[in-house]
Protein backbone atom coordinates (compact mmCIF):
# COMPACT_ATOMS: atom_id res chain seq x y z
CA UNK A 1 0.00 0.00 0.00
CA UNK A 2 1.84 3.61 -1.15
CA UNK A 3 1.24 6.36 1.44
CA UNK A 4 -0.92 8.03 -1.24
CA UNK A 5 -3.63 5.25 -0.63
CA UNK A 6 -3.35 5.31 2.77
CA UNK A 7 -3.93 8.83 2.76
CA UNK A 8 -7.03 8.41 0.81
CA UNK A 9 -8.03 6.18 3.88
CA UNK A 10 -7.31 8.40 6.05
CA UNK A 11 -10.05 11.32 4.41
CA UNK A 12 -12.88 8.55 4.97
CA UNK A 13 -11.90 8.27 8.93
CA UNK A 14 -14.95 8.35 11.43
CA UNK A 15 -13.01 8.64 14.55
CA UNK A 16 -11.66 12.14 14.07
CA UNK A 17 -12.81 15.35 15.68
CA UNK A 18 -14.40 17.84 13.35
CA UNK A 19 -11.52 20.24 14.39
CA UNK A 20 -8.91 17.91 13.39
CA UNK A 21 -10.76 16.31 10.29
CA UNK A 22 -8.28 18.47 8.01
CA UNK A 23 -5.30 16.96 9.42
CA UNK A 24 -6.23 13.39 10.07
CA UNK A 25 -3.96 12.23 7.34
CA UNK A 26 -0.75 13.71 7.66
CA UNK A 27 -0.06 11.18 11.17
CA UNK A 28 -0.78 8.07 8.33
CA UNK A 29 1.22 10.10 5.75
CA UNK A 30 4.18 10.18 8.24
CA UNK A 31 3.65 6.58 9.05
CA UNK A 32 4.17 5.50 5.87
CA UNK A 33 7.45 6.99 5.75
CA UNK A 34 8.31 4.64 8.74
CA UNK A 35 8.81 1.23 7.31
CA UNK A 36 11.01 3.05 4.22
CA UNK A 37 12.88 4.52 7.29
CA UNK A 38 13.23 1.41 8.95
CA UNK A 39 14.52 -0.50 5.78
CA UNK A 40 17.08 2.54 4.54
CA UNK A 41 18.54 2.40 8.64
CA UNK A 42 19.37 -1.31 8.37
CA UNK A 43 20.72 -1.44 4.68
CA UNK A 44 23.04 1.10 6.05
CA UNK A 45 23.77 -0.46 9.15
CA UNK A 46 24.30 -3.81 6.82
CA UNK A 47 26.77 -1.77 4.35
CA UNK A 48 28.34 -0.59 7.21
CA UNK A 49 29.10 -3.83 8.52
CA UNK A 50 30.39 -5.31 5.48
CA UNK A 51 31.74 -2.60 3.56
CA UNK A 52 35.31 -3.84 2.76
CA UNK A 53 38.71 -2.16 0.91
CA UNK A 54 40.79 0.39 1.00
CA UNK A 55 38.15 3.26 1.44
CA UNK A 56 36.98 0.98 5.06
CA UNK A 57 37.88 3.72 7.42
CA UNK A 58 35.99 6.30 6.05
CA UNK A 59 33.26 4.64 4.43
CA UNK A 60 32.92 2.55 7.70
CA UNK A 61 32.50 6.09 9.90
CA UNK A 62 30.45 7.48 6.85
CA UNK A 63 27.64 4.57 7.06
CA UNK A 64 27.59 4.67 11.02
CA UNK A 65 26.88 8.43 11.26
CA UNK A 66 24.54 8.08 8.52
CA UNK A 67 22.44 5.07 10.35
CA UNK A 68 22.72 7.15 13.56
CA UNK A 69 21.20 9.80 11.86
CA UNK A 70 18.24 7.78 10.26
CA UNK A 71 17.33 6.27 13.34
CA UNK A 72 17.03 9.46 15.53
CA UNK A 73 14.92 11.00 12.46
CA UNK A 74 12.75 7.57 12.73
CA UNK A 75 11.82 8.23 16.43
CA UNK A 76 11.27 11.86 15.80
CA UNK A 77 9.12 10.84 12.84
CA UNK A 78 7.38 8.37 15.23
CA UNK A 79 7.15 10.94 17.99
CA UNK A 80 5.63 13.07 15.99
CA UNK A 81 3.21 11.13 14.74
CA UNK A 82 1.93 10.20 18.51
CA UNK A 83 1.59 14.07 18.99
CA UNK A 84 -0.78 14.07 16.67
CA UNK A 85 -2.81 11.20 17.80
CA UNK A 86 -1.66 8.70 15.17
CA UNK A 87 -1.08 4.91 15.48
CA UNK A 88 2.84 4.02 14.96
CA UNK A 89 3.91 0.85 13.92
CA UNK A 90 3.61 -1.89 16.41
CA UNK A 91 5.20 -4.99 14.80
CA UNK A 92 7.85 -5.55 12.94
CA UNK A 93 5.79 -7.58 10.13
CA UNK A 94 4.63 -3.94 9.10
CA UNK A 95 8.04 -3.19 8.25
CA UNK A 96 8.57 -5.81 5.89
CA UNK A 97 5.13 -5.37 4.12
CA UNK A 98 4.78 -1.28 3.05
CA UNK A 99 8.77 -0.72 2.04
CA UNK A 100 9.22 0.87 -1.22
CA UNK A 101 13.10 0.85 -0.73
CA UNK A 102 14.15 -2.74 -1.80
CA UNK A 103 16.23 -4.73 0.21
CA UNK A 104 19.71 -6.00 -0.92
CA UNK A 105 20.72 -9.15 0.70
CA UNK A 106 23.82 -9.36 -1.99
CA UNK A 107 26.92 -11.73 -0.30
CA UNK A 108 29.25 -9.18 -2.12
CA UNK A 109 28.83 -6.00 -3.36
CA UNK A 110 31.96 -3.27 -4.28
CA UNK A 111 31.49 -0.18 -1.89
CA UNK A 112 31.16 2.23 -4.74
CA UNK A 113 27.62 -0.05 -5.56
CA UNK A 114 26.60 -0.23 -2.13
CA UNK A 115 26.93 3.86 -1.43
CA UNK A 116 25.42 4.07 -4.87
CA UNK A 117 22.60 2.09 -3.91
CA UNK A 118 22.29 3.80 -0.76
CA UNK A 119 22.47 7.13 -2.67
CA UNK A 120 19.42 6.02 -5.01
CA UNK A 121 17.15 5.10 -1.39
CA UNK A 122 18.14 8.50 0.17
CA UNK A 123 16.93 10.15 -3.10
CA UNK A 124 13.77 8.18 -2.79
CA UNK A 125 12.95 8.92 0.63
CA UNK A 126 13.87 12.69 0.01
CA UNK A 127 11.09 12.31 -2.64
CA UNK A 128 8.78 10.91 -0.51
CA UNK A 129 9.50 13.23 2.51
CA UNK A 130 8.37 15.92 -0.04
CA UNK A 131 5.08 14.61 -0.77
CA UNK A 132 4.82 14.63 2.84
CA UNK A 133 5.90 18.20 3.15
CA UNK A 134 3.32 19.12 0.51
CA UNK A 135 0.46 17.50 2.07
CA UNK A 136 1.91 19.22 5.27
CA UNK A 137 1.45 22.75 3.60
CA UNK A 138 -2.35 22.07 1.87
CA UNK A 139 -3.26 21.18 5.66
CA UNK A 140 -2.06 24.09 6.99
CA UNK A 141 0.36 22.05 9.37
CA UNK A 142 3.30 24.20 9.90
CA UNK A 143 4.84 22.64 12.50
CA UNK A 144 5.10 18.98 10.70
CA UNK A 145 5.93 21.08 7.66
CA UNK A 146 9.25 22.64 9.24
CA UNK A 147 9.81 19.08 10.57
CA UNK A 148 9.65 17.67 7.56
CA UNK A 149 11.84 20.22 5.95
CA UNK A 150 14.44 19.49 8.39
CA UNK A 151 14.52 15.58 7.70
CA UNK A 152 14.47 16.47 3.59
CA UNK A 153 17.66 18.64 4.24
CA UNK A 154 19.21 15.18 6.04
CA UNK A 155 18.10 12.83 3.09
CA UNK A 156 19.57 15.46 0.73
CA UNK A 157 22.84 15.96 2.48
CA UNK A 158 23.35 11.70 3.43
CA UNK A 159 22.69 11.81 -1.22
CA UNK A 160 25.35 14.76 -1.48
CA UNK A 161 28.00 12.65 0.64
CA UNK A 162 27.39 9.42 -0.50
CA UNK A 163 27.38 10.10 -4.15
CA UNK A 164 30.67 12.42 -3.20
CA UNK A 165 32.35 9.19 -1.41
CA UNK A 166 31.70 7.34 -4.60
CA UNK A 167 33.62 9.36 -6.98
CA UNK A 168 36.90 8.08 -7.79
CA UNK A 169 40.07 9.31 -5.18
CA UNK A 170 37.68 9.54 -2.49
CA UNK A 171 38.40 9.24 1.03
CA UNK A 172 41.98 7.70 0.42
CA UNK A 173 43.53 6.12 -2.16
CA UNK A 174 46.17 3.61 -2.15
CA UNK A 175 49.27 6.10 -2.25
CA UNK A 176 48.28 8.03 0.60
CA UNK A 177 47.14 5.84 3.15
CA UNK A 178 50.57 4.76 3.82
CA UNK A 179 52.11 8.31 4.00
CA UNK A 180 48.79 8.91 6.75
CA UNK A 181 49.74 6.41 9.06
CA UNK A 182 52.19 6.48 12.30
CA UNK A 183 55.53 5.53 11.98
CA UNK A 184 57.32 2.85 13.64
CA UNK A 185 60.98 2.44 14.52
Amino acid sequence: MTMLSQVALARYRKDVPPHRANRADIPVALSALLPDMFALYLKTKNLHWHVSGLQFPGYHLLLDDQAAQILTTTDLINERVRKLAGRTITCIGYIGQLPDIENNDADELAPRDMLAELRKDNRLLAKRMKETRTLCDERGDVVTASLVENWIDEAEGRTWFLHDAALPGSFTDAAKIHENWPKFT
